[in-house]
């Protein structure tokens, strides 16, 4: 399940469109450039095992990179772009990385990290070039365009985003099987569980260097659909790309919505998006109400899974079921889900506790970090291993998170989850963004602290202070609302989305 097969049976079909440039890739094309690639990369020296790290904002150059890697056994590292030069250096040299290819557009960034990288046997530029770079488009051109005969399956080899600490390398057993074949559950997922096929048009706004993009994009050229790329996330923007290609899947996170949710009601009732037949969303626990306007605009078409870049579990719930269990992210449709208490403790139904996905092997390993591997892992049960969050099974299997164990506030002996505050506020009228941690607090040891950047119009003061906390109380007990409301500009997120806490409370702690 590659390019390949689509490049013979329907060459000229679009395999992935860049949005904003209308430019496109076919599956011929992306078939012959990632060959002529893994023989640029196997001239160099790479074998199986070994890492291509990538360097590049949204590009359809990332799409041939991925699958050079994937059809030669090798690891495709993609790496944050916004990074500086240094923390991308620590990510190329931490992987172990032999060749990295870099976009023209971080031509300063991608120069600094090649000179603190000496191991690299290849390195490629596109689109322009690159001090210290190759020529990628020279180097293809020079390659055989003929399949090796031989070409194991690779994998991702991605680095979390880093939002409670430094990016951790998550390496995955390489499947033991051709490229040609299932090598990677989620492909099998997408298809099955998700209905991706020929037919599919995919809609991407958010960064490759996360798991899902890449890995989504990845799944939907294994089926032979065509993959709709945007250079990065707006809202208006992903409406009309929605009506401009026809779009039948889109996946999103809780804060695009909102963000869609918050545009007039005439501009999002100008765009046509009845060509969607899914919209996933995942990477954060999604608000109930805002989930619920979003199922009253576009039907019952939203599926949501909780999973990681660790690639260890998932859970999934469509609309209609989560209508009768409001909050749910679904049962397991990938392992077994575990609730296990600190001490290992396996948890009855209803009972908060640390959530595991129980496997038939290990399925990843933190990459030069055994301490961490370690701790991902159940006390006594190497195989289920957790992402750090917390949550509750009910009585039919159906998990609920209720936050990530990390960014729980312990006030009073009380166990307060800043995520439960956080969706009460989503959709407030005068709230743009909020996020919520716990400070130091001398008689509660903690008290809760709302972050709130105001929407447009907004006046921040004493006055929407106090009725935010209000608001807060008529939605969920007391004691959870806010002791007090600071007023910011902006709050740190990923480009997916993901509130980075840790610079939250790193702010917070230099006030």
């Amino acid at each position: 399940m590659y390019p390949g097969k689509y490049a013979a049976e329907t060459p000229d079909k679009v395999a992935a469109t860049l949005v904003e440039t209308g430019e496109s890739v076919t599956y011929a094309q992306l078939e012959e450039r990632s060959v002529r690639l893994a023989h640029v990369l196997h001239e160099a020296g790479l074998r199986p095992g070994d890492v291509v790290a990538l360097l590049s904002e949204n590009n359809l150059r990332a799409f041939e990179v991925y699958w050079a890697a994937i059809r030669s056994g090798l690891y495709i590292t993609a790496v944050n772009h916004n990074l500086s030069a240094d923390e991308v250096a620590y990510i190329v040299e931490d992987s172990g990385a032999r060749a990295l290819v870099a976009s023209h557009g971080k031509a300063e960034v991608a120069g600094a990290v090649a000179a603190k990288a000496p191991g690299l046997a290849v390195r490629l530029a596109y689109d322009g070039p690159v001090e210290g770079f190759a020529s990628y488009e020279d180097s293809l051109a020079a390659a055989s365009p003929e399949p090796f005969a031989d070409q194991p399956h690779g994998a991702p080899m991605l680095y979390s985003s880093g939002t409670t600490g430094r990016p951790k390398g998550v390496r995955p057993p390489l499947p033991p099987v051709q490229v040609s074949e299932l090598g990677d559950a989620l492909v099998g997922l997408v298809g099955k569980v998700f209905g991706v096929g020929a037919d599919t048009v995919y809609l991407t706004p958010a960064p490759l260097y996360h798991a899902a993009p890449l890995r989504w994009c990845g799944a939907v050229h294994a089926h032979g659909g065509s993959v709709v790329m945007m250079r990065k996330f707006d809202a208006e923007g992903s409406l009309k790309a929605i009506e401009d290609h026809r779009v039948t899947h889109a996946q999103f996170v809780p804060t695009m919505f909102v963000r869609m949710l918050q545009l007039p009601d005439l501009v999002r009732q100008s765009f046509d998006v009845s060509s969607l037949r899914l919209a996933v969303h995942a990477a954060a626990p999604c608000p109930v109400e805002v989930k619920q306007k979003m199922i009253e605009w576009w039907g019952p078409i939203l599926a949501e899974y909780y999973a990681g870049t660790e690639g260890n579990g998932m859970t999934m719930i469509d609309s209609e079921v989560w209508a009768a269990k409001p909050g749910t992210v679904g049962r397991a449709v990938l392992g077994t889900v575990r609730i296990c208490g600190d001490d290992g403790a396996e948890l009855p139904a209803g009972q908060i506790g640390n959530v595991y996905f129980e496997r038939e092997q290990t399925p990843f390993v933190y990459h030069n970090d055994p301490e961490k591997t370690r701790e991902s892992q159940h006390p006594q049960h190497d195989n289920w291993t957790t992402l750090g969050d917390i949550g509750y099974l009910d009585e039919d299997g159906f998990l609920f998170l209720t936050d990530r164990k990390s960014f729980t506030i312990i006030s009073g002996g009380v166990n307060i989850y800043p995520q439960e505050i956080e969706n009460a506020l989503a959709l407030h009228p005068s709230v743009h963004d909020v996020a919520v941690i716990g400070v130091p607090d001398p008689e509660m040891g903690e008290s809760v602290r709302a972050f709130v950047h105001p929407a447009e119009g907004a006046t921040p003061g004493p006055e929407l202070e106090q009725e935010i906390i209000a608001f807060v109380k008529s939605r969920i007990a007391s004691f959870k609302a806010p002791r007090a409301v600071e007023f910011v500009g902006s709050l740190p997120r990923t480009e997916t989305g993901k509130l980075v806490k840790r610079e939250l409370k790193e702010r917070y702690a230099k006030v």
